[in-house]
């Protein structure tokens, strides 16, 4: 279940169902996306919290206690301020597809993979790039947008990691008849 082929299939059906309800509801998934760093966020103050008054030391404790305010002050934030909060979290999706892209893009020709496969991943990382540039020119444009755009990303990644999984499926098959050793 956990090797290469399997695990890339099981996140790519993942990333194509997050997809279709990002398209399908994008007004629910912009709220769930803003509870959920809420969660996240209170989640990580609990886990500092006990790690201050798991430490021997004065300097440590104040560290994470510290920590520990500062997100449930970013929780708090999030669940009083979701428009706010929305677009901070626009901000922070076009870093991360930012990032992402342009790791695909370097990495297609640094893995020696067949041209059909390179051009795969330079597409995928192009699509990932210019979502980003899409969220920092205009983040304004609505948290309902950003959904959508989400969801169509993401419909298009997995379906791109599907056709890699059994790529690469067929590659382990042809070269020794086997998958590699599971995890």
């Amino acid at each position: 279940m956990f090797s290469s082929p399997n695990a890339l299939l099981w996140r790519s059906l993942l990333a194509v169902a997050v997809g279709v309800v990002a398209v399908s509801w994008p007004g629910i998934t912009i709220g769930a996306f803003v509870i959920l760093f809420a969660v996240y966020a209170f989640t990580g103050a609990a886990m500092d919290g006990a790690r201050a008054f798991s430490s021997d030391r004065v300097g440590p404790v104040f560290g994470w206690l510290l920590l520990a305010l500062l997100s449930v002050v970013a929780g708090v934030v999030a669940l009083a301020w979701p428009g706010i909060t929305a677009l901070a979290l626009t901000i922070w999706v076009g870093a991360w597809a930012l990032a992402t892209g342009a790791m695909e893009i370097v990495l297609a020709f640094q893995r020696g993979e067949k041209p059909g496969e390179r051009a795969l991943f330079v597409l995928t990382g192009l699509v990932s790039v210019s979502l980003a540039f899409v969220l920092f020119a205009r983040p304004d444009i609505g948290m309902v947008s950003l959904a959508t755009v989400f969801g169509l990303f993401s419909i298009f990644y997995g379906t791109a990691g599907i056709v890699a999984s059994f790529r690469e499926r067929r590659v382990l098959t042809d070269i020794g008849g086997t998958e590699p050793a599971r995890t």
